[in-house]
């Protein structure tokens, strides 16, 4: 069974979140520059299948867009057209950077590893990815 992933694209930092081979639990495996997000994926795509990837779409608290999706878009559609075999969804992604922060003091990660924004980036593409498999279960009974 292919693989889903998640990412959560920034202007400067993208964080990564697959699924494992059964689509249940959600992993990260990293966070990278959004310039290299590309190079990146092309490797990966080849060594993984990968069938789904669950794009953070952020949202205001009205619903409407926010200004981070000017950015955000570009790159999605680009991906699309590089690899029109995979679904791409966007999902809310509203709160998850500060469920992320929360679960690192949760966690009991220390000040100064919490302040790694990168860190942030790959734990929020796991909630994203996590949420969205929760919500198709939830959609499912």
């Amino acid at each position: 069974m292919p693989r889903w992933m998640a990412l959560d694209i920034g202007q400067k930092r993208t964080g990564i979140a697959v699924t494992d081979m059964a689509n249940l639990i959600a992993t990260p495996i990293g966070y990278m520059a959004t310039r290299e997000l590309k190079i990146f994926l092309q490797q990966y795509f080849r060594d993984e299948k990968v069938d789904r990837v669950v794009v953070g779409w952020p949202l205001q608290m009205n619903h409407n867009d926010s200004e981070s999706v000017k950015y955000i878009e570009p790159r999605v559609n680009e991906l699309k057209k590089l690899y029109p075999d995979i679904e791409f969804i966007y999902y809310d992604e509203r709160f998850t950077s500060k469920m992320a922060f929360d679960a690192m003091i949760a966690g009991g990660l220390g000040q100064k590893k919490r302040r790694e924004k990168g860190l942030v980036d790959q734990i929020s593409a796991v909630l994203i990815l996590q949420s969205y498999m929760d919500n198709l279960k939830y959609r499912a009974q």
